[in-house]
């Protein structure tokens, strides 16, 4: 059997690879995007309670690839970010100026998905195939196919990675990952609570973990409402994911210092291993990794999708600009320079996560009283806050023309 040919072959529906296939297809760049994923499943409610903070230049993205009237009415905006270590004195503060707008916008996941997917089922230089499992992978001086279990082939010139941590794609193609597992889990819930969150995001660090706050809109019945990340131990998981709904929800204010007020679990919780890996080479012969397949790092910052966006706006820009030099989408010259340009970022920030990670994981009043020290250091050096700023941000550095105003 076969499938119409296409620029790209994209594995991987997810949130980078739809929004990498949007993207291609504003320069007119075709693409075939295959799911293993039923996306009616992943849309309905109660499937994935995870958020997502979309920084700055994410949401640029989002507006140039026409997402900007699906996805408004339900983002919130972050307006600053508390940083605070065990509730002790000396919280860092971060709070742009009124005329730079927001740090950024937290979305529903699911919220996400449907944008994308609505948007992808509109657009003709889109051609989605979901619940499809790709049994065979070929990758060649003329091309590359993607073989469908029914026998279906999928045919491009460039195929790009996009289907998570675990991509089968680059494990096939040999591209090596620097792992670690971090043997912690991040419980996932919604809040309601008394008091309004002021659309403040707050990273509570204590030495089991990171406890995170991410704001959300009011739900339909007026009720504040705020995404938890909460780091625990892999061996504790179970015993907080089976704890009663009231008594999780005691010790989750109890870990927030009555910050929200009184608080009530909204949905069921989950929760997801902790692990480290990076992709120090992310391209082969006709083959880009994007997103987590080239990238998985921990959400203590929020950067995990912003990071794989950008990844996207990279790749989509590298193929545009190829075109009009009348270079096919696969070819050596675009791959290698859609390697130079993100290889830095990518390190840059899964080390900087890594970092944060251990640095607040030392336990200890001596390590607590430096680190505290350090946030107010950063606090008063103007230049310094605004660089971690403007990397919350997503602004600094050499930006895709997706990712800019």
């Amino acid at each position: 059997m076969s499938a119409q040919r296409r620029d790209v072959v994209i594995l991987g529906g997810g949130l980078v690879g739809m929004s990498l296939a949007l993207a291609l297809a504003r320069s007119g760049v075709t693409s075939h995007v295959i799911d293993a994923a039923d996306p009616e499943a992943q849309m309905a409610h109660g499937f994935d309670g995870r958020a997502s903070a979309i920084s700055t230049a994410s949401w640029n993205m989002f507006a140039n690839i026409g997402l900007v009237e699906k996805l408004e009415p339900f983002g919130c905006p972050i307006d600053g970010i508390a940083v605070s270590d065990q509730l002790k004195p000396g919280e860092l503060h971060f709070r742009p100026e009124p005329e730079e707008g927001s740090l950024g916008r937290m979305f529903a996941n699911r919220q996400l998905r449907i944008a994308l997917f609505e948007a992808a089922r509109d657009e003709p230089a889109i051609a989605f195939h979901p619940k499809s499992r790709i049994v065979v992978r070929e990758r060649g001086e003329f091309g590359v196919v993607a073989v469908r279990e029914d026998g279906t082939r999928f045919e491009g010139s460039l195929m790009v990675a996009a289907e998570g941590r675990r991509s089968p794609t680059r494990e096939e193609a040999g591209l090596t990952v620097a792992k670690w597992d971090y043997r912690h889990r991040a419980l996932i819930c919604g809040l309601t609570h008394e008091k309004p969150h002021g659309n403040i995001a707050w990273e509570i660090f204590y030495p089991t973990g990171p406890f995170a706050l991410l704001p959300m809109i009011d739900d339909d019945q007026g009720r504040h409402r705020t995404a938890l990340v909460w780091t625990v131990d892999e061996k504790e998981a179970n015993a907080w994911l089976k704890l009663p709904d009231r008594a999780f929800a005691a010790e989750s204010q109890r870990k927030m210092g009555g910050v929200l007020g009184e608080i009530a679990l909204d949905g069921a919780r989950s929760s997801f291993p902790l692990g480290f890996h990076h992709a120090p080479t992310i391209v082969a012969e006709r083959l880009a990794l994007v997103g987590d397949a080239a990238h998985g790092i921990h959400p203590i910052a929020g950067q995990g999708l912003n990071l794989g966006l950008r990844d996207a706006a990279a790749l989509a820009d590298v193929i545009a600009d190829g075109l009009r030099l009348g270079l096919e989408p696969g070819d050596a010259q675009l791959l290698k320079r859609y390697q130079d340009w993100r290889a830095l970022d990518d390190f840059t920030v899964a080390l900087a996560t890594d970092s944060l990670t251990w640095i607040f994981g030392v336990p200890g009043k001596t390590a607590s009283a430096v680190r505290r020290a350090g946030m107010g250091a950063i606090d008063r050096i103007a230049p310094l806050k605004r660089w971690f700023m403007d990397e919350a941000r997503g602004v600094s550095g050499t930006l895709p023309a997706l990712l800019q105003g």
